[in-house]
């Protein structure tokens, strides 16, 4: 890394603005190539668009209709590789596609999944195959066919931070809750203002700066670079429910609706089932989204078309929204608008350039941040190759599978519960074995906060992790803001509370 010894900034071969999924990708992929990077989130990590995704790494079969074979086929291989890399949070998921004659012909769907199949490599994926359903399927009864393939399941959440922590290992500085105010040429490298959640402020200087800003990443150009954006953005909302588990079993299903969009409905954390998306155009903030009450209707009525176990607003447990920024292609439809991205390379000759990313899917990130790095290979002829494919996430070493895994902790612990055995061998895969250095019995694990939280598991999330609030530990971090109560969250906060804790783990925070 460059130290400069006078009183100026330090200097970073690149500066990357946000901690989504693009941002953190790209500051792995340039860091394990050599680079030294600067990673800044105005937030949490994932805190908006990246946490708040179907959950899904899939080829997007629906893409096919509107003909998107290039950002399909690149999709479908990269469900190979992210299960490699990460296979604690990364699962094999099998979706069940009721046939709906009067909205796709069969021979339709049959095409659709023979490409499916066939346009990108699979090697552990089964294929697609035709189904019956009887009596007993919680479809309803004039629901007799259907079709069954396979797509990911992924925690979306961790996958940033997982990204994050490798661009860590590799020499990169990640802030988060900095946000960077503004940036400027400045003869052969970027300028930064940026500012902490405290209030203080500092700058550094970059020879390359990336904007991942997601849905800021127009308004970043124009406010904090005070030029005008090269691509329009279109922010499209999409919303998820969580109710209990509405069915038995381990699939997903893929609902068609009459306006020929799609629903899945799919297993979430074994008791509860997801349903979602929407699409509706979004002109807010994006930091204020919330689910409308035409979206929840819309999403009930999908699934109660289908279902014979029929859904009320009861039966909402949770609900969660987030906003797509996907570039601009004129498209009268939101669901038609293109889910491929644009990387937008600003630089006249001699300036440092300014990358912008445009759109993209939590699927295609790793591809997204190659493209990015060969985008700004000719400003960095010392920058190593690829790497990121082979090579896997952290605690996706040394793993098969996070059941395995969870059988080995225990073998080891024998006290371990197994629920918390399991959850810690899906979470964070084989970290999971630091978790538990030093610890010979339950009481090590320190204060309990309901469901299978302790203290143990959450100076973890603040030291390695960048975990400072409950929410980034309750719906990030973990999902066990669905199975913590109120008084359980409260003492949860008190703890994170307390200063000497914050401090405690800044220090250790490597």
């Amino acid at each position: 890394m460059t130290h400069s010894h006078t009183s100026l900034a330090e200097l970073y071969d690149v500066a990357v603005i946000g901690g989504g999924i693009n941002g953190a990708g790209i500051a792995a992929d340039a860091a394990g190539r050599g680079l030294s990077v600067f990673l800044c989130e105005q937030d949490d990590l994932a805190r908006h668009t990246s946490s708040a995704s179907s959950k899904l790494i899939h080829g997007g079969l629906r893409y096919l209709e509107h003909y998107e074979f290039r950002l399909v086929r690149e999709a479908l291989g990269e469900r190979e590789v992210l299960l490699a890399k990460a296979p604690h949070i990364v699962r094999p998921l099998r979706f069940v596609l009721p046939h709906r004659p009067h909205l796709r012909p069969a021979w339709m769907i049959r095409a659709g999944l023979f490409l499916y199949d066939h346009l990108g490599t699979r090697k552990t994926l089964p294929g697609s195959r035709s189904l019956r359903f009887g009596a007993r399927s919680p479809l309803k009864a004039e629901i007799r066919r259907g079709f069954e393939y396979s797509d990911c399941w992924v925690d979306d959440a961790r996958l940033v931070v997982l990204n994050a922590m490798a661009a860590r290992e590799h020499g990169a500085q990640v802030q988060t809750r900095t946000r960077c105010l503004s940036a400027s040429r400045n003869l052969d490298h970027w300028h930064l203002q940026l500012e902490r959640a405290d209030g203080s402020r500092f700058s550094i200087r970059a020879r390359a700066l990336v904007n991942a800003a997601g849905p800021w990443v127009a308004r970043f150009i124009e406010i904090g670079l005070q030029q005008k954006a090269p691509h329009g953005i279109r922010l499209i909302q999409g919303s998820h429910l969580i109710v209990p588990r509405l069915y038995e079993g381990e699939h997903a299903y893929i609902l068609q609706n009459e306006d020929r969009r799609i629903v899945f409905a799919i297993p979430y954390l074994e008791r509860f089932t997801l349903i979602g998306t929407t699409d509706r155009e979004y002109q807010g903030d994006p930091a204020q989204v919330r689910i409308s009450e035409a979206e929840t209707d819309y999403l009930l009525a999908v699934v109660n078309r289908h279902f014979k176990r029929q859904l009320s607003r009861d039966c909402i447990l949770h609900s969660y929204s987030g906003v797509r920024p996907l570039c601009n292609d004129e498209s009268a439809d939101p669901s038609a608008v293109t889910r491929d991205y644009t990387l937008e390379l600003s630089s006249n000759p001699g300036e440092p350039p300014l990358l912008s990313v445009f759109g993209g899917k939590l699927t295609t990130y790793r591809r997204l941040s190659e493209a990015a790095l060969e985008r700004l290979a000719p400003f960095f002829p010392q920058m190593g190759p690829c790497w990121t494919a082979g090579k896997p996430l952290p605690g996706g070493e040394q793993m098969s599978d996070s059941r395995t895994l969870a059988i080995q902790l225990r073998e080891h612990h024998a006290w371990l519960a197994p629920e918390l055995a399991q959850r810690w061998a899906t979470s964070y895969g084989s970290r999971a074995w630091r978790l538990l250095e030093g610890v010979d019995g339950p009481g090590d694990l320190g204060e309990h906060f309901g469901a299978s939280l302790h203290a143990r598991e959450v100076d973890y999330l603040c030291m390695q992790e960048w975990a400072r609030e409950a929410e980034d530990i309750l719906w990030r971090r973990s999902k066990l803001g669905l199975f913590l109560n109120a008084e359980e969250q409260e003492r949860l906060r008190a703890y994170l509370g307390t200063t000497a804790r914050q401090s405690e783990c800044r220090v250790l925070a490597p």
